[in-house]
């Protein structure tokens, strides 16, 4: 069994898997708008404009990310969980906890701890949380 963190940026999707792409080196897998959507809406059904994110598939890494313009409302909210990153090195830690900060909240800059070479938390510029480390043995 697999668990898939499946995560709504309200409006904001194609913008995130771009920044993502970017940032972390991302692979967009799969994406559907709404308006490609094989069969029309459910009658009563709330959905946003055609040209939104229905669906996505997002790879980074070994890890697959699912993700949503969910219903457009404008304001995603990321509580209670955290992405982790775990890098190869600090290099590579520095490298994309500083491009998750790039219009982010810094919430813990990146440091070496008990546990890690370097570990850090970050929110990106979309709200949701990560967590950069370098596990236990690497550098």
């Amino acid at each position: 069994m697999a668990i898939q963190p499946y995560l709504f940026f309200e409006g904001r999707c194609e913008e995130a898997l771009e920044f993502y792409r970017k940032a972390l080196g991302a692979e967009v897998v799969m994406l559907m708008r709404y308006k490609d959507s094989p069969e029309p809406a459910p009658k009563g059904a709330r959905t946003p404009p055609g040209d939104k994110v229905m669906h996505s598939s997002l790879r980074i890494g070994d890890a697959e990310l699912m993700a949503s313009d969910g219903f457009a409302h404008g304001k995603p909210s990321f509580q209670g969980f955290s992405l982790s990153l775990n890098a190869r090195d600090d290099a590579e830690a520095r490298r994309w906890f500083n491009a998750l900060a790039d219009g982010g909240d810094v919430r813990q800059p990146l440091i070496k701890t008990f546990f890690s070479s370097s570990f850090g938390m970050v929110a990106d510029r979309f709200g949701v949380p990560w967590m950069v480390v370098v596990p236990q043995g690497k550098k």
